[in-house]
């Protein structure tokens, strides 16, 4: 459908808008986002903006969403550009690509993965997709790679109804049956409760290890290649989740 004229100018003016809003995220952090300062940007009187976004949690929650959707659109992009068949190419990609867009872009990435912005509460409505796209796509690798039969019941290493870390004769942890049950249902999955509890180890592992290096959490230690450091986190990751090269069993 062609905009209108007022349409164009009100999208151009709202791109403005959140152009200046990372800007700010980059110079200021979120605590330091004004709208003030938005409005004397834009070239506008204050009252002006609010013609375009209510609040600042307003802007917040558009940037928010920006940012899911720029770091949703980065792993698309990645995980596509590789063979549909190889799973361990797709995750590898998929890492990379988090840590990539997370260094180039700290500041957006710490409004999504950091500290809470004092005062403000996300609106889940308008949240929850955009920030559920990196991790729904890990979902679906695993879960395709699962039924393609390159992804393992077991850990490497590990014998069938061997629990990994545990002394012979030692009780195993129970699982959250009824967690994962929910989650299965929720997201139509198919994967045993040992292979969704691998996939959100590893989840959770990749998001810290790109958390560590953005916001600088290693401290005194210093490597001379983090790049090659986090290529061996997605090696160990893969292998945690129990993914296989094509060809091999």
């Amino acid at each position: 459908m062609t905009q209108t004229p007022r349409e164009r100018a009100r999208a151009q003016t709202m791109a403005e808008i959140l152009s200046i809003g990372r800007a700010q995220l980059a110079e200021h952090g979120a605590a330091g986002l004004s709208m003030r300062a938005v409005a004397r940007e834009l070239g506008v009187v204050s009252s002006a903006v609010y013609r375009y976004v209510a609040s600042r949690d307003e802007l917040l929650t558009l940037l928010l969403v920006d940012g899911y959707n720029a770091l949703g659109d980065t792993v698309d992009q990645a995980v596509d550009s590789v063979p549909s068949d190889d799973f361990s190419a797709q995750w590898r990609a998929l890492g990379r690509a988090v840590r990539e867009w997370g260094l180039a872009e700290p500041a957006r990435y710490g409004l999504l993965f950091g500290a809470p912005v004092p005062g403000y509460e996300a609106p889940a409505a308008q949240t929850t997709e955009p920030g559920t796209r990196v991790v729904l796509r890990l979902v679906r690798l695993i879960e395709d790679a699962y039924k393609a039969g390159v992804l393992d019941d077991q850990m490497p290493g590990q014998t069938p109804g061997q629990t990994p870390g545990r002394r012979p004769g030692q009780a195993p942890a129970q699982a959250p049956a009824a967690n994962f049950a929910a989650v299965r249902e929720e997201l139509a999955l198919e994967v045993p409760d040992a292979v969704l509890a691998r996939g959100i180890l590893v989840w959770t592992a990749l998001f810290g290890a790109v958390n560590f290096e953005v916001f600088g959490q290693y401290g005194a230690a210093t490597f001379a290649d983090p790049a090659a450091l986090f290529e061996l986190h997605l090696d160990s990751l893969a292998h945690i989740l129990g993914l296989r090269h094509p060809g091999t069993r």
